[in-house]
């Protein structure tokens, strides 16, 4: 798959030189404490991210997680996600390195997938569920048009608890490409 660009973010394929660039992500505690999984040490991050690069290359692709870096520089500085959900559905996803929160490219990143979703793939809803505490990725959702749904309760068992989660949905027709 080419590259995605946007207009601060390109969003690109994961490689295996992407580890250490990976583990600094997924192994942070202020970054993992918004998601469904806890710290990798650098062990679980390579293996996960063999298990990314696997699934990018087969044919019946299961999602699309992809590298985010910076327009003019090729480092990974997070990661977005579109994973299927349903037949015409989406569920997005995405996290930033802590030392890169508040420069807009988690918005930004988010922005591609979702172009990527509509245009690309076809998809009809995109959802994203996200921790209650979570205001800055709230924010972003808010930003792109996401609509709130719901309350799920006790949907994310990380850092050694149940976590609820907000549900917002973006549909095909809401969707302004920017």
């Amino acid at each position: 798959m080419e590259p995605l660009p946007g207009h601060l973010t390109t969003v690109r394929e994961f490689r295996t030189s992407d580890l250490d660039d990976y583990l600094s992500i997924a192994g942070d505690d202020r970054v993992t404490a918004w998601m469904a999984f806890d710290s990798y040490d650098r062990a679980k991050a390579a293996e996960v991210l063999a298990g990314i690069i696997e699934r990018s290359a087969r044919a019946d692709r299961p999602d699309h997680m992809l590298a985010v870096t910076r327009q003019g520089d090729d480092h990974v500085i997070g990661f977005a996600r579109i994973a299927p959900s349903g037949p015409w559905g989406a569920k997005l996803g995405y996290a930033i390195h802590a030392d890169h929160w508040g420069c807009g490219y988690a918005t930004d990143a988010a922005r591609v997938m979702l172009r990527f979703a509509f245009t690309t793939q076809g998809r009809h809803r995109v959802t994203a569920a996200i921790g209650p505490e979570n205001e800055a990725s709230i924010a972003v959702v808010k930003r792109l048009g996401f609509s709130y749904e719901g309350h799920l309760r006790d949907h994310v068992f990380t850092n050694g608890q149940w976590r609820d989660s907000l549900l917002y949905s973006l549909l095909e027709h809401e969707y302004v490409p920017g």
